[in-house]
């Protein structure tokens, strides 16, 4: 699954961006990229928290008419090297435009088992305080 994914803690509409392949959690509430668990709540202007560092970050699908970032944003987007095809299909572009967009085969696969115990931490803390 692709996805656009913008780092919003610090940042106003200008955070680091990436376009990249995605999993999800079963509920579909956790997206996994790049070695990170993020979880589905609400922001100021994101709508998903890293579960670790709790930084802010907004996640949406690939736009079909090429504008994923912010239209108030600049900066170029990091787009996984695996992803670049199946992008350029979605949004129907031929090919990618080098000044929107930095091409990276540093983007990780993430094993969402490696968050299984931050999240029960959680839910433990949270069951005990009630």
């Amino acid at each position: 699954m692709l996805r656009f994914i913008e780092l919003k803690t610090g940042y106003n509409d200008d955070g680091p961006a990436w376009i990249g392949h995605v999993q999800l959690s079963r509920s579909g509430r956790t997206v996994y990229f790049n070695g990170k668990a993020l979880k589905r709540g609400r922001g100021i202007s994101a709508n998903h928290f890293d579960i670790e560092t709790g930084e802010q970050y907004w996640i949406s699908g690939i736009k079909k008419n090429g504008e994923d970032r912010h239209w108030a944003g600049t900066g170029k987007i990091t787009i996984e090297a695996s992803a670049v095809d199946e992008y350029l299909k979605i949004s129907g572009k031929k090919r990618l435009d080098r000044t929107k967009f930095t091409v990276s085969h540093a983007i990780k696969p993430t094993d969402p088992s490696r968050f299984l115990h931050v999240e029960n931490e959680k839910h433990q803390l949270k069951a005990h305080c009630e």
